[in-house]
């Protein structure tokens, strides 16, 4: 029976220093997201979803578990998927600006480039406690939007499309920059988002590899 597996990080775990460091990794991919996956196939045992471990499915276990109030499964199922979508939108030497495509989406709906990093910046250190700062698609507006959510909730419960979000839980950060989360924001939003895996992102919400046996 399929069963989700942990991705590999599409780099080595000492590459996003000095911004993220080694140790970061080997807790935040190495315990926690291992731990969301293995809470995960547990809960899911016995029910609708077993034995369904495919990148799509597991977009249908977030957005439903989340209708039906099944909060154990829909917290480990959110906070797996998204951390396979916030460690394959990072990179070393990433930042800078996006190119012509998202740059366009970018700039039609926050005006500016340095507008959207400034609004992402804010809206994610406004967050109080544990959550996420999430760009997304409203796929009936067509516009792109920013906004904080709690815990492991994501723009999927809404209807929107996830493409790029930072975790602003304190174990994302704490090892690095202790209590600095403005720092932090900034650190990856400069030097770690890899833009092209974003705009990869606008015309799919399961792009990434999850399957198991």
């Amino acid at each position: 029976m399929s069963k989700f597996i942990l991705p590999a990080l599409p780099y080595d775990k000492s590459a996003l220093t000095p911004h993220m460091s080694a140790q970061t990794l080997e807790f935040h991919y190495g315990k926690h997201h291992q731990t969301y996956c293995t809470k995960l196939n547990e809960l899911v045992e016995g029910t609708k979803w077993a034995g369904k471990a495919k990148p799509q499915d597991l977009v249908e276990i977030v957005k439903d578990s989340y209708k039906e109030k099944l909060a154990p499964i829909f917290n480990n199922a959110s906070q797996f998927y998204n951390h396979i979508i916030f460690w394959n939108t990072l990179k070393a030497n990433g930042g800078g600006k996006p190119s012509k495509k998202l740059l366009d989406e970018i700039e039609g709906s926050f005006g500016s480039f340095d507008d959207f990093l400034k609004l992402f910046k804010e809206t994610g250190v406004a967050q109080f406690g544990s959550g996420w700062v999430w760009l997304s698609k409203d796929l009936s507006s067509k516009k792109l939007k920013i906004e904080k959510y709690a815990n492991g909730e994501n723009p999927l419960i809404k209807g929107e499309r996830p493409l790029f979000g930072i975790d602003v839980w304190e174990h994302a950060y704490y090892l690095d920059y202790q209590n600095r989360r403005p720092d932090y924001i900034e650190a990856v939003l400069k030097n770690l988002v890899n833009w092209d895996a974003v705009e990869k992102n606008l015309d799919s919400e399961c792009l990434f590899e999850c399957e198991g046996k």
